[in-house]
């Protein structure tokens, strides 16, 4: 079926990040996995391409683009390919959205031209070693000064994405003590420089999938951040990542949708070859577990079309991003396994595509909180 999302600029687009991808990121891609970096000076080249500040307003350098179906297009080479940009996707669709809707024209004009050509990259520090993301567990504490003009930031941050190669940390801290009846109360989103006295980048977390992603823990001991630097309203810093929810987990649903049909390819080409070789003919088994394959990520694609189209018109609710979140990954994960065990032995490899992809994916299923906690929004939403 004809995708209805995407026109003849998508198709241009998808296939200048196509030749990209295979050109310049599949070549030295298993160098970077197996050191689970991706080079500095690839942020400067997707800055060169346009890549980081598609959504960026154009006076800011960025392409200006308002619609979320070219982070889908690019999404979805992405996972064809099997590979990962690193900490260029928390980035885009973490950070800059903050930046975007929180910033002062000042802050804007500071920090968004450096983040649309790659010579700033951004990364956001909420979960903290033993608390998670817990508001009343928060610890790192940054009062203000007598005189208002900067924060004293103390304390760690742990799973922070793109922390290793970040310029520029939102992190979010206690500014003032929290209310009896809002345990959120307090805590500040402040933007942080990564060459700041007393910034120090801890060390670098070994994870299962998404090796590349250049997750790290952070420490800050006495750090002075600018007033001009607090992001945002004070003391409602958790309101304002809460208020991205929503595009985090669209951007799930995206990605899920995006492995689940690249996981059909690599299990179709590898059976095709596979088959061609051992026997007279396909065995059918395996064209039954493709078709089932292909029935539901035709439902996840058709899901993810219409989350998108209601995000860009401002029409998708917290509980429609959820259900959308929920659906893809669990569906996606369901694919991506059955196109796994139709490699046998090959798909165990960790060097292969899809060992790649299933590891990759695993996380998307609690990234935007647990299966319970969205069950729990989509049921809250479906009794009023």
């Amino acid at each position: 079926m004809r995708r209805t999302v995407f026109d003849a600029e998508h198709d241009r687009f998808r296939t200048a990040m196509r030749a990209f991808i295979d050109a310049e990121v599949v070549p030295g891609f298993g160098r970077w996995h197996a050191e689970a970096l991706v080079p500095r000076e690839f942020y400067y080249r997707l800055g060169e391409l346009g890549v980081l500040g598609l959504e960026v307003p154009t006076e800011y350098g960025g392409a200006g683009r308002t619609s979320l179906t070219y982070r889908t297009v690019l999404a979805e080479e992405i996972a064809r390919a099997a590979v990962s940009f690193g900490g260029a996707g928390a980035h885009t669709t973490r950070c800059l959205p903050l930046l975007t809707s929180l910033a002062t024209v000042d802050q804007r004009r500071r920090w968004l031209p450096g983040a649309v050509t790659g010579e700033t990259m951004f990364a956001l520090a909420v979960a903290e070693p033993g608390t998670g993301t817990d508001a009343a567990g928060m610890r790192t504490t940054a009062p203000l000064s007598a005189d208002g003009t900067e924060y004293l930031l103390n304390g760690s941050k742990t799973y922070v994405v793109g922390g290793v190669h970040a310029d520029r940390v939102i992190v979010c801290a206690r500014t003032a003590p929290p209310r009896d009846d809002d345990p959120e109360y307090g805590l500040t989103l402040l933007v942080v420089d990564a060459t700041a006295p007393g910034y120090r980048l801890g060390r670098a977390l070994d994870t299962v999938g998404r090796t590349v992603s250049d997750t790290a823990e952070l420490t800050f001991t006495d750090v002075r951040v600018p007033a001009t630097d607090r992001l945002g309203a004070p003391h409602h810093g958790l309101a304002a990542l809460a208020a991205q929810v929503p595009l985090e987990r669209l951007s799930l649903a995206i990605d899920a949708c995006a492995q689940a049909k690249a996981a059909i390819r690599f299990a179709r080409r590898h059976t095709r070859q596979r088959d061609r070789s051992r026997a007279p003919a396909p065995f059918p088994h395996t064209g039954f577990e493709l078709a089932a394959c292909r029935a539901e990520t035709d439902a996840v694609e058709a899901v993810v079309d219409r989350a998108v189209t209601a995000y860009d018109r401002g029409e998708l609710t917290t509980a429609d991003a959820a259900s959308a979140a929920l659906f893809c990954t669990e569906a996606a994960g369901r694919v991506i396994d059955r196109c796994l065990r139709l490699h046998g032995g090959v798909g165990f490899l960790a060097t292969s595509p899809i060992a790649r992809l299933c590891a990759d994916h695993r996380i998307d299923r609690f990234q935007g909180s647990t299966g319970d906690v969205v069950r729990t929004l989509i049921t809250a939403e479906s009794r009023r």
